[in-house]
């Protein structure tokens, strides 16, 4: 069947139960696993940022910044696999198109199923929030299971 899920998560309360969810599928069929999170690319200051004189955040500092909040979110990915008895890797991207990064990531490490949580996000709020969920069923070619 599947012997290798990306399970995708932004740290998000309904992006821990699809990991949780996800965990339990993984043991279930005998898969391993690769927990992935998308973090935010640097964006330059803007003219009002600057002329504020508010303290900027380097590229280097965001970078340092997000790597941290990946590695909280890959740990926690990490821990409860291990609890479950489930071989586990993690990876991130700087990426401010998160579906993209989810169906780039499951093609690099050659998964062949994406396991991922849905906020059920519907007309108006779907438009204007946008459906990472959605992206990732619209756009790739890689089995994707959504917990709802």
């Amino acid at each position: 069947m599947y012997s290798h899920v990306l399970i995708p998560s932004d740290g998000s309360e309904v992006a821990d139960k699809g990991v949780k969810a996800g965990i339990e599928f993984a043991r279930n069929v005998g898969a391993r696993i690769t927990a992935f999170t998308a973090v935010p690319e640097y964006e330059l200051p803007g003219q009002a940022e600057l002329m504020s004189h508010k303290r900027v955040q380097s590229p280097w500092e965001h970078e340092e910044r997000v790597r941290r909040h990946a590695q909280q979110i890959l740990t926690a990915i990490a821990e409860r696999a291990a609890a479950a008895g489930v071989e586990c890797d993690g990876d991130y991207a700087l990426c401010n198109r998160p579906g993209e990064a989810i169906i780039d990531a499951a093609k690099k490490h050659n998964c062949d199923l994406i396991f991922m949580a849905s906020h059920g996000r519907s007309g108006l709020s779907a438009f204007v929030h946008g459906s990472e969920t959605r992206e990732v069923l619209t756009r790739s070619t890689i089995p994707t299971l959504v917990y709802r």
